[in-house]
């Protein structure tokens, strides 16, 4: 009998840990997960990709939008994003199993390229689509997977099944949507390069004239588009990029919370404070200590 995804998920993991968490593999890009609690919302940065329930359920809060998604549904994420997920269903009995795949663009856009009637770019739209994971999706994502039982079969095969994967995403309900990740000058396309200027240039003060620049749009279009595509504003936007790398910055690099505030933009360590806070649900000391003791 073939083996479910969620099957072969708890398989892969189980051969190199016995413990909860996110485990690269040897597929670039693609990511296994477990949890065996349910968790509280977790703010991070996602990258456009596709993030699969096998087993249990997640939901991410973008904004004040609450998005639940559940077994063998996707949560696809188009552009660059700061969001706080949680697994909302999960047991030690019966683990929160998930995946995910980082889209890699070059390859979609071949995709794309090879259709003989391409679903047209949606013109604007949310950051974040819930898709149904099943027929022949399912089966090429179970393909991808279980590449990872033949190692020498993943650079020959492993590009031939994310194509397969493409091609029926790009075929379904939300091809207009995931089709602007790949179309050279969409909406989405040039609000990323704003995206990109933000996040490469994280501590500078960047005008909204300057990133409706770097996306070809007027200020007033910029600024529309943008919030209909992420939910926030690009000032709301850019603070928790910020909030984001100075918890990294204090976990990875063990900076203070003062010296974390200065690199990532904060003119004030007691605004940096109030607004980190707010965000993760504790002051920075306290967050970070007890990051530590779960990790």
């Amino acid at each position: 009998m073939q083996m479910s995804l969620k099957q072969s998920i708890a398989r892969h993991i189980d051969a190199v840990s016995r413990e909860d968490g996110f485990f690269d593999t040897a597929i670039e890009g693609l990511i296994l997960t477990r949890s065996s609690t349910e968790t509280l919302p977790h703010p991070i940065l996602y990258k456009p990709a596709l993030c699969i329930v096998a087993q249990g359920a997640k939901r991410s809060l973008l904004d004040e939008d609450a998005i639940a998604y559940a077994e063998m549904q996707a949560l696809v994420v188009t552009v660059e994003m700061p969001v706080r997920g949680g697994v909302t269903r999960a047991s030690k009995a019966t683990p929160y199993l998930g995946l995910i795949l980082e889209f890699d663009l070059r390859l979609l856009r071949e995709v794309l390229e090879e259709f003989d009637d391409p679903p047209k770019p949606a013109s604007q739209g949310p950051a974040l689509l819930v898709h149904d994971i099943g027929g022949p999706l399912a089966d090429s994502v179970l393909r991808l997977v279980n590449l990872l039982d033949t190692p020498a079969a993943i650079p020959v095969l492993a590009k031939s099944a994310m194509r397969e994967i493409y091609f029926w995403l790009l075929s379904g309900p939300h091809g207009a949507s995931i089709s602007r990740l790949a179309s050279p000058d969409s909406h989405t396309e040039r609000l990323s390069r704003a995206i990109h200027l933000l996040r490469d240039d994280l501590a500078r003060s960047i005008s909204v004239d300057e990133l409706a620049a770097a996306a070809k749009m007027s200020p007033s279009s910029f600024h529309q588009h943008f919030k209909a595509l992420t939910s926030l504003t690009p000032l709301q936007y850019q603070k928790q990029l910020r909030l984001l790398e100075a918890r990294r910055l204090m976990l990875a690099d063990a900076m203070t919370a003062t010296t974390a505030a200065y690199r990532v933009g904060y003119e004030s360590p007691s605004q940096f404070s109030r607004e980190y806070a707010r965000m993760f649900g504790a002051p920075p000391r306290r967050d970070v200590a007890v990051m530590r003791t779960i990790a």
